[in-house]
């Protein structure tokens, strides 16, 4: 009798919570994509999202039926959401049932369903990870998604659009090719394409230079005896101790009395300092992990320590030499401090240092926004490309065999 009472208490109190989540991160959703006011209700969100973890413990077909009825409850204005008088029936329809969905969708999944309420310490547990995991997973993806969505967003409009409903973030499809206008701008009057072809060019001598020097680096810190060896492998990031702000005007004066400062140069030369020690890092632990037999064999054969590390440390290192690579480029790309102290002439911009000098009240908004999307979704698309290799890249040599 208590295991049952525990367990209708707590699916009662996830349904509650987990349809207030929900609740907000529709109302958000909503009024960004139309434009509408829409705002979560705390108390019918917490009523009916009990009622639902209820009915959700006693079966699917009972928690379908909840779904429905919050569903209808949101339809004759009763739901977890708030809605504007001046909204369309239509929108109202959809955020309400987006929001039934979605709150039954998690709800089932959460509660422990097939015991009909029964509950015993691990399922409690098990069911409240299951409820924070899931909270965790909508907070964190409405931090990332909702200010990509509101920076795209703004990058399509126009600034008549802009001066007379800044807060509007729907999409006008009316416009047609007209919606990209500030990316044709970008790359016809403000040089984008010479920005990007910088940063492409800079951030793969970036990572040809690094692995050059992290690769024999790495590889002598794991396998060679040498005096101060430990010492050495463990003071490989101390660099990182001193903040990039710090070495900046060292720097800067240091290049401007070589004459390598405004030159592309400059920056392939500063830019592998940074990277170098992460990538030695990373490296000597992967190596460390690939079983020394093999190399071993490989001198016993007649092959010089180079071609060892030539013809099988580094095929059996594929794996870490992609994560490497992709983390040095996003870092090549992404480096905005040197870029801006260092460089001064338009022709040799990088992207983030041509983005920021679109940050100018004689430019446009929509203009920096369409910048901002530029940088962002080239390197978003290799992470997501080459994400397994990274993962395996990073976690293979953290356990030794």
């Amino acid at each position: 009798m208590t295991a049952l009472r525990t367990g209708l208490t707590t699916n009662a109190f996830v349904g509650a919570i987990w349809t207030f989540v929900v609740a907000i991160s529709a109302a958000i959703v909503m009024s960004f994509a139309t434009g509408l006011p829409f705002k979560p209700d705390l108390l019918f969100s917490l009523i009916l999202g009990a009622t639902a973890g209820l009915a959700a413990s006693q079966g699917r077909r009972a928690a379908i039926v909840a779904g429905l009825v919050m569903f209808l409850l949101g339809a004759v204005g009763f739901g977890p959401l708030e809605a504007g008088e001046a909204n369309p029936l239509a929108a109202d329809l959809i955020a309400h049932f987006a929001t039934a969905l979605f709150a039954l969708i998690g709800i089932f999944k959460i509660v422990v369903s097939d015991q009909f309420g029964a509950i015993n310490r691990h399922d409690f547990e098990e069911t409240l990870i299951r409820m924070l995991t899931g909270i965790g997973y909508v907070f964190f993806t409405a931090i990332v998604l909702i200010p990509f969505y509101v920076m795209v967003m703004t990058s399509l409009k126009n600034q008549s659009e802009l001066v007379q409903n800044p807060l509007d973030f729907s999409l006008d499809l009316s416009k047609g090719w007209d919606l990209f206008r500030s990316y044709t701008e970008l790359f016809s009057d403000f040089g984008f394409a010479t920005y990007l072809m910088n940063s492409m060019f800079i951030s793969i001598i970036t990572v040809f230079i690094t692995l050059a020097f992290s690769i024999p680096g790495a590889y002598a810190v794991a396998r060679l005896r040498f005096s101060g060896q430990a010492a050495f492998s463990r003071s490989i990031l101390l660099i990182y101790m001193v903040p990039m702000i710090v070495l900046a005007l060292p720097i800067y004066m240091a290049f401007s009395i070589a004459g390598l400062r405004n030159s592309v140069l400059g920056i392939v030369l500063v830019y592998p300092v940074t990277t170098i020690p992460v990538a030695l890092y990373m490296l000597q632990g992967y190596f460390r992990g690939l079983p020394a037999e093999v190399e071993e064999a490989g001198l016993m054969d007649g092959l010089s320590r180079l071609a060892v590390i030539w013809k099988i440390t580094l095929p059996l290192s594929l794996p870490a030499l992609a994560s490497v690579s992709l983390y040095v480029f996003m870092i090549a790309w992404n480096e905005f401090l040197l870029a801006f102290m260092l460089l001064d002439d338009p022709s040799k911009f990088t992207l983030t240092r041509g983005i920021a000098s679109l940050n100018s009240s004689e430019i446009p908004r929509q203009h920096l926004m369409a910048g901002a999307v530029i940088a962002t979704v080239p390197i978003m698309a290799l992470f997501l490309g080459l994400e397994r290799f990274m993962t395996k890249g990073l976690t293979a040599g953290s356990v030794k065999g």
